[in-house]
């Protein structure tokens, strides 16, 4: 059935224009592969830069985390270096 439909275009349509509609069929089809291609390679790109994402916001959390326990640690040598400055204060003061 396909083929009579093609027979019956081809001899209703003169040969020069059904090449040029074949041609311009053919660069369709090439253009819609270089676009499925694009998209594919744009899907990879999306997904590699999503992964990135993931792991960039991942070191943000142990950055955040390890920034809190410093500060923690920061205090806590402070206050033990006041300690240690009170004491030779009150050493100073007795002699």
């Amino acid at each position: 059935m396909a083929l009579n439909a093609v027979e019956q275009v081809a001899d209703q349509v003169p040969a020069d224009d059904f090449q040029a509609l074949e041609e311009k069929v053919y660069r369709t089809i090439e253009m819609y592969k270089a676009a499925r291609q694009s998209q594919a390679a744009a899907e990879r790109d999306a997904q590699r830069l999503r992964q990135q994402l993931e792991e960039r916001e991942e070191e943000l959390v142990t950055l955040r985390r390890e920034a809190v326990q410093l500060k923690k640690e920061r205090e806590v040598i402070r206050g033990r270096v006041e300690k240690m400055l009170e004491q030779i204060e009150s050493i100073a003061e007795a002699s």
